[in-house]
């Protein structure tokens, strides 16, 4: 066993660390949604916005992540490949939305961002052999927590349902990106990349 591997968390580390703290860092980002977003789209409109929400996933959740991540990709590099990999994912989720529309857009949204995330932590960590299998957890991280956190937000409405909304998709999604990160890194050090 190398050094690197026993410096790796374990699974259920990198999924508590994953959904504690991208947890948080989705609460920040969804309540500027509860508190300013129709100020946000006046000031910077929707494309400006949604720039500025990927940014601030993209800052406050590779600080969150990046103790997960061990050898070359440690912080600050992290915060590239996290940040390409977040991206990637706001690319294909934002255009699958607004492409298709409502439903059908989040579906696809969750399948092409859950799918672009993975491809660059796989591409980043040498982990192509398990592209699938990280691409079907962040699917299924993502979808619920996405969702489930709808349905609340439905449901309680107004600026808590949009913050209760931002907590379990931060969970969920952070429990996935979690345990992606650890499952991507354990691969690499199988194939010795």
């Amino acid at each position: 066993m190398t050094n690197q591997s026993k410096e790796l968390p374990s699974l259920s580390r990198a999924v508590a660390i994953g959904a504690v703290g991208f947890g948080l860092a989705s609460l920040c980002v969804f309540a500027t949604v509860a508190f300013g977003e129709r100020w946000m789209y006046q000031q910077v409109g929707l494309v400006g916005a949604y720039l500025i929400w990927t940014g601030l996933f993209i800052f406050l959740g590779g600080a969150a992540l990046g103790s997960l991540v061990v050898g070359r990709w440690r912080l600050p590099k992290f915060y590239l490949l996290y940040g390409i990999a977040f991206f990637a994912y706001a690319v294909g989720w934002v255009g699958a939305y607004f492409t298709l529309g409502h439903r059908v857009g989040e579906w696809v949204g969750s399948v092409a961002g859950s799918g672009l995330m993975a491809l660059v932590f796989a591409l980043g960590f040498g982990a192509m052999r398990s592209v699938l299998k990280m691409s079907a957890i962040l699917f299924v991280a993502n979808s619920l927590g996405y969702f489930a956190g709808s349905a609340v937000n439905d449901s309680v409405g107004g600026p808590v349902g949009m913050l209760l909304w931002g907590i379990l998709y931060g969970l969920l999604l952070g429990a996935g990106i979690g345990a992606t990160l650890r499952v991507s890194q354990e691969s690499s050090h199988r194939s010795g990349a």
